[in-house]
């Protein structure tokens, strides 16, 4: 991943606001992420299994969900 991220400074847009700017511009490409995936290395098998429980966790929100929904 090789994203420039920059950020000018003018009399504006005051330092606060430019270090907003920074941030959600890093959020958006994706740097906060790829930076909690590296911080650690997982083994093939672990970010496996961290993906299938995810998905069952999403598939049974979901399905909570729709059965919330319906009138008996």
């Amino acid at each position: 991943m090789s994203t420039v991220i920059k950020v000018e400074v003018d009399e504006r847009m005051g330092v606060e606001k430019s270090i907003r700017k920074f941030k959600r511009m890093c959020e958006s490409a994706g740097v906060v992420r790829e930076y909690r995936n590296r911080k650690e290395y997982k083994k093939p098998s672990i970010k496996l299994k961290e993906k299938t429980e995810a998905a069952e966790k999403r598939r049974k929100k979901s399905l909570f969900k729709v059965r919330r929904g319906r009138k008996i």
